[in-house]
């Protein structure tokens, strides 16, 4: 059994963290991540760039809005500049907008790392500790997280650097995903790097992120790494009853979904309700929750045309019809449990000019590198 996960005032009970996914994670699909796990676990928002907060962006508002039930409430943070970053703090604490701030340091994206921001950052350590001492002070009583990567690449290690700074400026937890920016989601995570991360910061809890695409994978990496707790992405994307899953495994139970196609088809539906329901409409909704058919019929037998169809649709009654056409007594499929999303990887990371030149350096890093739009 793994020991109850703190972060600042907040006990996250069993240690598992949805990691922010642009264009994923937002409250409609927490709050069906949320329901599976009757309450459990720590659920992050998109990406918010700091910028298009502090200018009151109408889109980043909008991402920004919690399910009265989300709590605590987790907004993840991208910022370059550590002034920019220190006001957006400043805002959320101000105005009561979240209860945890977690910073990204892990986006490996070329828009996000040519303005030297997400994996790219760390590699300037000054910058680094700059911004995490802005956010630390900026956010008062609420804790500061961060997320990360290994560093930019095999040459340009920085995750050990990176948690000393954290613990140094009062970071309240660190996650690692055992990739470098140039792996994306390829190859495989290296996990003896979560485990070498937490020897080396014992003060402060070290989540682990990287290949989980199932519970066991959850409590083979506490076990193997002997980190606080776990970070899950691409393997809930089309199965947000995986954290019914890892709540299960955390407890010591093996009661694990199986959901028929059946059910699958019920949620399908439910989440581009949802959906509709945060945007405003429903068409909206379900034009939005286009991009996650593929992944919840993973593994069904569904055919091409259809599949094509259903992810065209833009109605919940064309949708709803649609599926209803399907042998719906299909069981979950063999197949359906391994990896989904994406898997692209030894990419060059694109960088700000002459970016690794000096690691320390960060002149050239102002506020115009600043992204202006949320989500990722």
């Amino acid at each position: 059994m793994t020991h109850p996960l703190s972060i600042g005032p907040h006990t996250v009970t069993p240690p598992v963290v949805l990691a922010p996914m642009a264009g994923i994670t937002n409250a409609p699909f927490r709050t069906l991540c949320r329901e599976f796990s009757e309450g459990k676990g720590l659920y992050v928002s998109e990406m918010i760039t700091t910028r298009a907060l502090v200018e009151r962006n109408e889109k980043t508002m909008q991402l920004i809005r919690f399910d009265a039930s989300e709590t605590p409430r987790s907004i993840q943070l991208y910022g370059v500049d550590p002034a920019t970053v220190g006001k957006a703090v400043r805002m959320i604490a101000e105005e009561d907008l979240a209860d945890h701030i977690d910073l990204n340091f892990g986006c490996p994206v070329p828009k996000v790392t040519r303005k030297g921001g997400g994996s790219a950052l760390p590699y300037k350590r000054n910058l680094l500790r700059a911004i995490l001492r802005e956010a630390v002070s900026g956010a008062g009583d609420l804790p500061v997280t961060m997320k990360m990567r290994k560093g930019i690449d095999d040459d340009h290690i920085t995750y050990l650097d990176a948690g000393r700074i954290a613990v140094e400026e009062g970071v309240t937890a660190i996650a690692l995903h055992g990739r470098t920016a140039a792996q994306h989601y390829g190859g495989t995570a290296d996990w003896s790097a979560i485990a070498r991360l937490k020897e080396h910061v014992p003060e402060i809890p070290v989540l682990g992120n990287g290949d989980i695409w199932s519970a066991q994978d959850a409590l083979r990496m506490v076990r193997e790494t002997g980190c606080d707790g776990v970070v899950v992405g691409r393997s809930c994307l089309g199965r947000p009853w995986l954290f019914a899953d890892l709540v299960a495994a955390f407890e010591g139970r093996s009661d694990f979904r199986r959901p028929t196609l059946r059910e699958v088809a019920d949620v399908m539906v439910r989440h581009a309700r949802l959906l509709g329901e945060w945007l405003g409409d429903e068409s909206k909704g379900v034009i939005d929750f286009r991009k996650h058919v593929a992944w919840y019929l993973k593994g069904f037998a569904v055919g091409s045309e259809m599949r094509k169809r259903l992810a065209i649709t833009s109605s919940l009654s064309e949708l709803r019809a649609g599926l209803d056409e399907l042998d719906l007594s299909q069981p979950w499929p063999a197949g359906a449990d391994g990896p989904r999303g994406r898997t692209s990887g030894n990419n060059r990371v694109v960088l700000p000019d002459g970016w690794l030149k000096d690691p320390y350096d960060c002149a050239g890093v102002t506020e115009d590198a600043e992204l202006d739009t949320s989500g990722g």
